[in-house]
């Protein structure tokens, strides 16, 4: 059997690398989208934005609220909202597990990085997420700037 090529699969359209700093995230999970045929073009150019998303469960569903995917640059007459909510596709277990975890006092679902798999399948992972005060994040800063620091002691003199 031939080496498999290095193609779009496993490539990572957009990422929340805030959210990790904005929130403790407990748990992770990985939900399908449902989506449309421009923004999955969109989405292999590798335009998407997930910054200042969110997504919430309300009737037994949960949506992804204001990711931004730009309509495709073609020729089509037809194209699609850029904002609009998307259907994220889940088992019936996650979604209850979801829906009581925002049921709970400051948790909330951050989407933190939107892929496509091997299959060549767009996925989202959404984290369970509890917001972080304000020492929590400079103790977070301190701890980064700490390590940065001890690294380059090590380099240098190790």
């Amino acid at each position: 059997m031939a080496p498999k090529k290095e193609t779009d699969n496993n490539k990572v359209v957009a990422q929340n690398r805030r959210a990790r700093f904005d929130f403790f995230l407990t748990e992770t999970f990985e939900a399908g989208i449902a989506l449309r045929g421009t923004e999955v073009k969109s989405l292999r150019d590798g335009k998407g934005n997930i910054q200042e998303s969110y997504a919430e469960a309300k009737n037994g569903e949960v949506w992804l609220i204001n990711a931004y995917i730009p309509e495709y640059q073609s020729k089509m007459p037809f194209g699609h909202e850029e904002r609009r909510p998307r259907k994220l596709l889940l088992h019936k277990r996650e979604i209850t597990k979801m829906h009581d975890a925002l049921n709970k006092k400051g948790f909330t679902l951050v989407p933190v990085k939107l892929y496509f798999n091997e299959r060549g399948i767009a996925k989202l992972e959404v984290a369970i997420a509890e917001g972080k005060k304000k020492a929590d994040k400079r103790e977070a800063v301190k701890e980064r700037d700490w390590q940065r620091d001890k690294a380059r002691l090590m380099r240098d003199f190790g």
